[in-house]
């Protein structure tokens, strides 16, 4: 197969380009916007790099492909060349991403490149719809559903490593003993982005904003106590955060699911999320 010389390394010189190109699907970028408003191109400030498919400038402003290349892959657009060019630049170097994640037709495009030198995936999801809502939710908020404090850290903590074996697959604690993990998740309750219900001291639900940028918010995270399922908390503890996501912070809600969780795609969409497109995730 033809391989081409390789995707470009954006730079300032190209941010509006990349803001125009974000802005025409704010809640499918969310995740990048983010980074890019807070940090601009700069990959040291940014925590990763911004590929363009085209070695040369951009011209007239437009970018055809877009990849963000740090602790994910995640490729925004871009036909099978673009894609092509991104899994080369990939591909001169070690992997280091613990995913790729996306638009699904880019991230299973590109993930067909690179799946013979990466490959086998630990998992690959293709169905994640992403859903958004912009108004009010249609169920009402549980009013006992509030930020978590700082001090609060150490009975927050276990439920989100619960979750996140239950929804990846892996122990975050792994590794360093859970000190990168637990150095998250203290961020999040720090900028006021981690909510949960405590009953008699211990979280029955919790969720997250994890990305957030100037036009959407996004939720992840979501877990409700083995013992509570079935009762309406992760429904209505949801509905609070997006209370918080669009009134107190005035974005737009988003958030993308796995496609065989059938309970989770209900529960949203009694909520009133609507499906806005489509991810894909492959997991390392």
């Amino acid at each position: 197969m033809l391989r081409l010389a390789g995707a470009r390394l954006l730079d300032d010189r190209d941010y509006p380009a990349v803001r125009a190109a974000l802005a025409a699907d704010p809640v499918g970028s969310c995740m990048v916007s983010a980074r890019v408003e807070a940090a601009g191109l700069d990959p040291w400030r940014l925590g990763g790099e911004l590929w363009a498919a085209d070695s040369r400038p951009v011209r007239a402003g437009r970018l055809t492909g877009l990849c963000f290349a740090g602790p994910n892959l995640i490729p925004l657009r871009g036909n099978a060349s673009a894609l092509r060019s991104f899994a080369d630049r990939a591909l001169r170097r070690q992997r280091t991403c613990s995913s790729l994640v996306g638009p699904a037709p880019q991230v299973l495009g590109l993930w067909d490149e690179l799946s013979a030198e990466w490959g086998p995936a630990r998992e690959v999801r293709g169905d994640q719809p992403l859903m958004a809502l912009e108004g009010d939710p249609l169920v009402a908020a549980d009013p006992q559903v509030r930020t978590v404090r700082p001090h609060e850290l150490d009975r927050y903590l276990p439920a989100a490593v619960a979750m996140f074996i239950e929804e990846v697959g892996v122990d975050p604690r792994a590794g360093d003993g859970g000190a990168s993990y637990r150095a998250r998740v203290s961020e999040l309750i720090s900028t006021g982005r981690a909510f949960a219900r405590f009953e008699d001291g211990e979280v029955v639900f919790k969720a997250e904003i994890g990305a957030m940028s100037a036009r959407v918010g996004q939720i992840q995270g979501v877990w409700v106590h083995p013992d509570r399922r079935g009762g309406g908390l992760g429904t209505a503890g949801t509905a609070a955060v997006v209370n918080r996501l669009v009134h107190g912070l005035g974005r737009t809600a988003s958030l993308y699911v796995n496609g065989f969780n059938a309970p989770a795609l209900a529960a949203y969409r009694r909520i009133g999320f609507q499906q806005v497109g489509q991810y894909a995730t492959v997991l390392f």
